[in-house]
């Protein structure tokens, strides 16, 4: 008797391991992105308080801009 309820409970608890639900956020659209697409951060209006140095839709001028800015946060700089 307790040999047959040892099998049964064995068999119960592996078939549960086969039962997995596939998880995604919505069924209807399973496998596509949902989200908002993502512009070009050139095409981004610059922001108020920062440097203007950048053009809205130019992409030179923000990689100058970044790459200005990238120059400005290196620590041998800052510490001179």
């Amino acid at each position: 008797m307790r040999a047959a309820i040892l099998a049964v409970s064995l068999l119960a608890l592996g078939a549960t391991g086969c039962m997995e639900v596939e998880q995604t956020a919505s069924p209807q659209k399973s496998g596509k992105y949902q989200g908002k697409p993502d512009t070009r951060p050139w095409d981004n209006a610059p922001l108020a308080y920062g440097d203007a140095s950048w053009k809205q839709g130019d992409r030179t001028s923000w990689e100058n801009q970044i790459r200005t800015r990238n120059l400005a946060q290196h620590e041998y700089k800052r510490v001179q």
